[in-house]
């Protein structure tokens, strides 16, 4: 009895042994991405206690690897053709295109090995230069003096007694054509009281006034009168300065009624600048025509040459004949005093 009782106690602990055991498999196999394997579906391998169980198979990703680009074989790759290059034209030797270019190269060379031959040579260069200078200095001469559209003395004399004269008949003439004006437009006058400036151009406008006739217009800027008690007949500003766009005083204005007025100055002028500038704003007006403008200067009216642009060809140009027939004919003739 004794024997069977020991037998039982020891059936009882492996039953006890494999039940631990069958438990930590059964929590091992959870642990894992496989799935747990009981014995009693695999029981004809029988027991394994050390036997290791393979690692879980992870699956790769492949990676498609990008394709590579073409390359084109050197053969199919076109090439643009570089132009040659073109070197511009040497002048020919001796003229003034090549004694411009050169002759420094021929001082410097002098300079630093001063030889008989080399210095020579710069001067040889040098006579053979300013002989053509005064050769095309006689030919200019007696081209302009035979021309008198290329004479200067026909518009404006170089002798003492006639530019004398000329600057006379300018003075009448100028005279006259102011006189004229005044008779048509007025001065428009803007001034401060408390403006030094326009305390002195007050009386010059006066004298203007005075010689030719011209109606003056006062506008005081600030209301008040100047104190030198001049042109206290003045109109106080409405806004006309601002619309003229005044900034500095005295500003003077030539107004043609009803509505023409031409800025002449915003600062003080002499009466013979004042005179000149009433002359041309009237000439560019069209208030006096350009002949009548060109003797109030003492310049004859002689023709113009005002070629328009496009007006020549470059075939024309190339030929000297021809360039000056053309110019001839764009000439504008003006009335001759």
């Amino acid at each position: 009895m004794g024997q069977n009782a020991a037998m039982n106690r020891y059936c009882a602990f492996l039953a006890v042994l494999l039940t631990l055991w069958l438990q930590a498999v059964v929590a091992w196999g959870a642990d894992t991405d496989a799935p747990a394997v009981s014995y009693f579906t695999d029981k004809q391998r029988g027991w394994f206690w050390y036997e290791v169980q393979p690692e879980p198979v992870v699956k790769k990703q492949t990676v498609t690897p990008p394709k590579p680009k073409p390359v084109l074989p050197p053969d199919s790759v076109k090439v643009q053709p570089k132009p040659p290059t073109v070197m511009p034209a040497e002048p020919a030797p001796l003229t003034s295109a090549w004694l411009r270019k050169n002759l420094e190269t021929y001082l410097n060379k002098a300079i630093d090995e001063p030889t008989h031959e080399n210095v020579a040579a710069f001067y040889y260069l040098q006579r053979a230069m300013m002989d053509k200078a005064e050769r095309f200095t006689h030919a200019a001469r007696y081209v302009v003096m035979s021309d008198p559209q290329l004479d200067e003395t026909v518009r404006r004399p170089v002798a003492t007694y006639a530019a004398n004269e000329a600057n006379r008949q300018a003075s009448v003439m100028a005279d006259k054509a102011l006189k004229d004006i005044a008779g048509v437009a007025g001065i428009l006058f803007f001034f401060r009281s408390d403006c030094r400036y326009c305390h002195v151009q007050a009386p010059i406008l006066g004298m203007l006034e005075n010689a030719y006739g011209f109606k003056i217009y006062p506008v005081s800027l600030d209301g008040l009168p100047m104190p030198n008690g001049l042109f206290g007949n003045f109109k106080t500003d409405q806004g006309q300065a601002a619309l003229l766009g005044v900034e500095q005083t005295p500003a003077l204005f030539l107004m043609k009624p009803p509505r023409q007025i031409v800025p002449l100055s915003q600062g003080v002028l002499s009466l013979e600048e004042m005179t000149s500038r009433i002359l041309l704003a009237a000439k560019e007006s069209g208030w006096l025509d350009a002949s009548q403008y060109q003797t109030t200067q003492g310049i004859r009216s002689t023709p113009m040459l005002l070629p328009a642009t496009g007006s020549i060809s470059a075939s024309t140009a190339q030929d000297s004949l021809a360039l000056i027939q053309a110019l001839q004919h764009s000439t504008q003739i003006g009335g001759m005093p």
